[in-house]
Formats: C-alpha cells, sequence, structure tokens
C-alpha cells in the first residue's frame, strides 16, 4: 500500500494560501486607513477655506457698509433763495419697494435676486421679486433732476413691501454704486436712521405710518399706473395741476404688479407702453422742469 502523500501536500498548499491572503489583508488595511486619513485631511483643508472666505466677505461686507455711510454723509445741500419758499413743489412717494434685510449665513445683508437666489428659492420665495435695484435707480434720477437741483423738491418717502416707510432728505446724495447702496439700506433698516457726518441731521430716517400724515394739506396725489385707462401728455398734464398746490407722484417700485392706494387722487399713464420706475421719474422730472423754465 502506498501513502497517500498528495493529498497531504495538497493540504500544505491550500494552507500557504490562505496564510498568503491574510498577509495581503493585513497589508491592505494600513492603505486603506492611510487613504481615509488623506480624506480626511482634504475635508478639512476645504472647510478651513470655506470658514476663511467667509471671514473675509464678512470683512468685505463691513468695509463696504463703512464706506457706504462715509459717501451718504458727505450730502449736497441745495440753497434754497426767500422768493422760492413759498412756490410750489412736489413729493415722490416709492410705494411697494422691494427692501428686505434678513441673515444669509452668519450676516445680515439685503436681500436682491442676483446674489440670494439659492437662499430666496429654499425658503420658497420668488427671486424675481427682489428688486432692491429699482428703488436705487429711482431714487438717483429723483434726487439728481433739475428739479430737486432748484429746491422745488419738497421730500421723498419710501415704503416697503414688509409696510416700513422711511423719508429721504432732498439733499441726500445717494451712493453711485448698488453694493454701497445696499449697505446704506441694511444700515438703515436695523437701525432705523443714518445721521450726517459731524451733525445732528438725519438725512434718512425711518417713520411712523400712513404717508399721508406726512403730505402738506390740500396737495394732489397723482398715481402713475401702465394700466390706467387715462393715457395723458405728461407736459400738458402737469401744466394745470402743478402751478396752484403741491403735487405728490406716486410710483411702484417693485418688478411687477400694480399699487394699490387709498390716498391717491388720480391714476393716469404716461406711456402707451410700460416704463420702469426710473423712466418714468426722468418723463416726470423733464415736464415739470419745462414748464418751470427749469435749464
Amino acid at each position: 500500500m502506498v501513502r497517500p502523500y498528495g493529498i497531504k501536500v495538497n493540504k500544505r498548499k491550500e494552507r500557504k494560501e490562505r496564510y498568503d491572503k491574510e498577509e495581503d489583508e493585513e497589508e491592505e488595511q494600513p492603505k486603506f486607513e492611510q487613504k481615509q486619513k488623506q480624506k480626511e485631511r482634504v475635508k478639512r483643508a476645504k472647510r478651513e477655506v470655506t470658514s476663511k472666505a467667509e471671514e473675509e466677505d464678512d470683512e468685505e461686507n463691513e468695509i463696504a457698509e463703512e464706506a457706504a455711510a462715509d459717501e451718504l454723509d458727505v450730502g449736497i445741500p441745495i440753497v434754497v433763495s426767500d422768493d422760492k419758499k413759498d412756490q410750489t413743489g412736489v413729493i415722490f412717494v416709492l410705494e411697494k419697494a422691494s427692501l428686505e434685510v434678513a441673515k444669509v449665513g452668519k450676516t445680515y445683508q439685503l436681500l436682491n435676486s442676483d446674489d440670494h437666489a439659492n437662499f430666496l428659492r429654499k425658503n420658497g420665495r420668488d427671486p424675481a421679486h427682489y428688486r432692491p435695484d429699482i428703488t436705487h435707480q429711482a431714487l438717483l434720477m429723483i434726487l439728481d433732476s433739475p428739479v430737486n437741483k432748484a429746491g422745488r423738491l419738497k421730500a421723498v418717502y419710501v415704503r416697503t413691501e414688509q409696510g416700513v416707510l422711511f423719508e429721504v432728505k432732498p439733499h441726500v446724495r445717494i451712493p453711485r454704486t448698488y453694493k454701497r447702496f445696499a449697505g446704506i439700506m441694511l444700515q438703515l433698516l436695523q437701525k432705523l436712521s443714518i445721521s450726517a457726518a459731524g451733525k445732528r441731521e438725519k438725512l434718512m430716517r425711518v417713520i411712523k405710518n400712513p404717508v399721508t400724515g406726512h403730505l402738506p394739506p390740500n396737495c394732489r396725489k397723482i398715481g402713475f399706473s401702465y394700466s390706467s385707462e387715462k393715457l395723458v401728455n405728461m407736459q400738458k398734464h402737469l401744466s394745470t395741476v402743478c402751478n396752484e398746490t403741491d403735487t405728490v407722484f406716486v410710483l411702484g417700485a417693485m418688478s411687477h404688479g400694480k399699487i394699490e392706494c387709498d390716498y391717491i387722487d388720480d391714476f393716469v399713464a404716461i406711456s402707451g407702453y410700460p416704463l420702469s420706475a426710473a423712466y418714468c421719474i426722468s418723463r416726470i422730472c423733464e415736464a415739470l422742469s419745462t414748464n418751470w423754465n427749469i435749464i
């Protein structure tokens, strides 16, 4: 009888193979651990970079707000002569202005459709309705007009969609860039007023509703809407209403919709085409300059 040595040899081989597999697994374990450590390092590095970027953004926002406040404080006072104090003037009211402050990340910011679209969608809001740039353009057009330079602008009032009413002095110089304007609006809505540098005069301040409590008595209030059936030539229309009493012009500072105010005496349309708030104001100021011979 021959002993089955082959069987024993085969068993030894199997043991060797198993032993080799165990060694391979032991060698692979440190490699896996090294890969996990590398991934954790990469994640930590990314977190540090994002945190640094957020801190830099916060610093930039603070610097922008301070620079905007400095620019607003340097107003251009308008000297009104004694013979013009008794003359009639105009008042502008901007309704439904999209000026809303919210905490985005770690800082409070003025919401707009360009920078906060994702934030607004996550909170179930339509980014198209958040257009503070419309108010910025409208204020620039009003305050830079020859009507204001001639001292015929009595006041400017702005009411937000949230119902916050604030007054803008006619001699304020609004920042030219939107970023600085956003810093000013953020400061105004948080502190409720902005004073001139080195003076106690409040250039912009939040006031009590309704706006009719701040309007002069016996003034005529005209609202503007593209949907109005009364289409008028602005120059001819203003020549009949702006020479006897002060006139209040009410315009919407929103991207869509119509202003609904119960204090308006008359709704008119100045064009057969829909116009932006800034261009509508430019037409009004141009007609006023022609009627009052302001060159």
